[in-house]
């Protein structure tokens, strides 16, 4: 049994015998490979997000969260490379990182075979970025992605476009952008007093506090306006 092959009966024995626990012991015997290989099966699972969990003590072992996962996907490879495809056109944007942990998450729910033709078609497949995207795409920390999710109030340094660096605390609320374009976080800056946009490629060493920032309506004319006035130095 190859290891993709593996992996796959390994997750369909787990959820098989859920909530009880397998040891790696157990598994080893199972699947016929040393205890270590399954403690290294079990970190690409969860790397992977597979819910897999380790419960200590004398009868615990590894679990696996039945309520968060997908029984076997009767998807075709070609099927799959197509919602590959299709996320990948989120790079660059706030959805990169969410994007790339839903498919890893689909894969592994994949019947085996299918899954390595998958990966067979997927290596044929090149692409190239849009013509008119003439800077890089800002990839979005995954600590503002966080903050946002949670409201929590971000610490950050930001540049502006005239290259003068300031200490901003903001109360973040969205995102702006669009294909092809730069992507902003959008939020109420403190020490502007005021709904800001902030190029994420000029966001420095962003902390995310303990504070839950106060829930905060967006004034459509104000969202509206936006695009428009991202033009000027007060918003870069």
């Amino acid at each position: 049994m190859n290891r993709t092959d593996r992996l796959y009966a390994m997750v369909e024995e787990l959820r098989a015998v859920a909530p009880r626990p397998r040891s790696a012991n157990w598994l080893a015997r199972r699947f016929e490979v040393s205890a270590r290989t399954i403690e290294r099966d079990i970190n690409a699972l969860q790397q992977a997000g597979v819910p897999v969990y380790a419960e200590p003590g004398r009868t615990g072992g590894y679990t696996l969260d039945k309520s968060l996962t997908l029984p076997p996907v009767n998807i075709s490879p070609e099927e799959a490379v197509a919602i590959a495809v299709a996320l990948e056109t989120l790079h660059g944007t706030p959805f990169h990182h969410a994007a790339r942990s839903a498919l890893r998450k689909l894969v592994a729910v994949m019947p085996a075979t299918r899954a390595a033709e998958a990966h067979e078609l997927a290596g044929r497949i090149k692409l190239v970025g849009p013509a008119d995207l003439q800077w890089p795409p800002a990839e979005v920390p995954a600590v503002i992605a966080q903050a946002l999710s949670a409201r929590r109030v971000l610490r950050f340094g930001y540049v502006d476009r005239h290259g003068e660096p300031t200490a901003r605390e903001i109360e973040p609320i969205g995102y702006l952008g669009g294909r092809g374009e730069r992507w902003y976080l959008l939020g109420w800056c403190r020490m502007r007093g005021a709904l800001r946009a902030f190029r994420l490629d000029r966001i420095a060493d962003p902390v995310a506090t303990d504070e839950v920032a106060p829930p905060r309506r967006l004034d459509p004319a104000d969202l509206a306006d936006i695009p428009a006035r991202l033009r000027e130095p007060t918003l870069r």
